[in-house]
Formats: C-alpha cells, structure tokens, sequence
C-alpha cells in the first residue's frame, strides 16, 4: 500500500514542466495587474493553489501567455531553459522601467530520463 502512496506523489519531468510552466502564467498576469499594464477591470478573480489569482480576460494577452507557456513547457522538457525575463517598457520611449529575472536551474539527470 505504501508503495502505491508513494507512485501517486511522483512528479514526471513532462508534469513538473506543466506546473513550471503554469506558474509563469500566473506570475506574468499577476505582474501585469499588480503594475496596472492593462486596466484592473479587465481581469477576473480565479482560485488556484488555495489562492485567489487574477487572469487577464484581454483575448490578446491570453493568448500571448497561452503561447509563451505552450513554449517554456517544451523548454523546460528539454533542459533548453536557463532564465525567462519579462520587461516592462514605456510605450511611449521604449525606455525599461522593470526587468523581472527568473532563473531556472533543471537536473540534467532527470532530463535525460525524461
């Protein structure tokens, strides 16, 4: 029974990608609200990981953020992943007013095993 226990709680590469991957999801819609890049009535008010999280509801940026994990995902599978950065620019001078580094470190290892 143990072992049983033990098989449900192990995480595969593909799956710890998908949550990876989902975490900048959610950590590039919460930036953009908390930063008021786009309108706070244009997000709505999910649960997720027993939080309450805000998810853009503007077409466009769904499916910017839908690509860009779709992408780190296949990244993150491959060990091809080192750091994403999101940049905040002015529209107006292309001047950076924020830089946001995650850095990712992935275990060849399991890479390799995939």
């Amino acid at each position: 029974m143990a072992s049983r226990t033990v098989s449900k709680d192990i995480i595969t590469l593909r799956g710890s990608a998908a949550i990876v991957s989902e975490y900048f999801g959610y950590a590039a819609n919460s930036i953009l609200y908390n930063r008021g890049v786009y309108p706070e009535e244009s997000f709505k008010k999910v649960k997720k990981y027993g939080l309450t999280m805000l998810l853009t509801e503007d077409e466009g940026v769904k499916t910017f953020v839908s690509n860009l994990t779709a992408q780190l995902a296949e990244w993150l599978e491959t060990g091809k992943l080192q750091r994403v950065v999101l940049v905040i620019m002015s529209k107006a001078s292309g001047e950076v007013l924020e830089r946001w580094n995650f850095s990712i470190e992935t275990d060849s290892e399991v890479v390799e095993k995939g």
